[in-house]
């Protein structure tokens, strides 16, 4: 019997953090694990800082040929030289985003819990769809992606699905046949020894 893939890695970055360490934290992730891709997804507004994490982050990452992506600022992506773009808004500005930067750049959508909103955002050009949290947790309005919107998805459609919000070895365990990618981030960069948790959620995985 053939073997089922196991999901890819989409890594996010904490929404704060300093640049003085958190390259040299990313770069030990990444020799240790193989990552499909990187997003860039910080909490300021401010442009300055993030087109500073964006030049470390995006050193470290094109470093070892792994491409990064940045949450919602499209206009930052060809200036910084970014492989793509995150929305956040559902299928709202895909379309939009997509004319904007070409079709090689990395678009992504992440539609919360609504499967209407994934269709429609596979439909107007999204590379991948994002479904979460997974659990309680305070991406989005409270509500939790189910497993069956992921059964669902992953039998139905053709675009790839990401697993975002809330992750832990038990949801990892039980969602890996169903996503494409788990989109893993404040439940590594929270504890002391970031490669390792990713390898448990692996491990998770199989």
């Amino acid at each position: 019997m053939a073997e089922i893939e196991r999901p890819q890695i989409y890594l996010i970055t904490p929404p704060e953090f300093e640049l003085s360490d958190f390259p040299g934290k990313l770069a030990a992730v990444l020799d240790a694990h193989e990552i499909a891709c990187i997003r860039l997804s910080m909490a300021t507004k401010d442009e300055d800082r993030v087109a500073r994490a964006a030049d470390a982050l995006r050193e470290v990452a094109h470093a070892r040929d792994i491409a990064i992506a940045i949450d919602s600022h499209v206009q930052l992506v060809e200036r910084l030289g970014l492989d793509g773009v995150h929305l956040t808004d559902g299928a709202r500005s895909v379309r939009a985003t997509r004319k904007e930067l070409g079709a090689d750049a990395i678009v992504g959508a992440y539609c919360g819990t609504s499967r209407h909103d994934g269709m429609n955002a596979g439909e107007a050009g999204a590379d991948y769809v994002s479904f979460g949290p997974v659990t309680a947790s305070s991406l989005g309005d409270g509500s939790v992606a189910p497993l069956d919107l992921f059964q669902w998805w992953s039998e139905m459609i053709e675009v790839p699905v990401v697993a975002e919000g809330g992750l832990n070895e038990e949801v990892i365990r039980t969602l890996s046949p169903a996503t494409d990618f788990f989109g893993i981030g404040e439940e590594i960069w929270s504890t002391e020894d970031p490669a390792k948790a990713l390898g448990q959620f692996i491990a998770a995985m199989s």
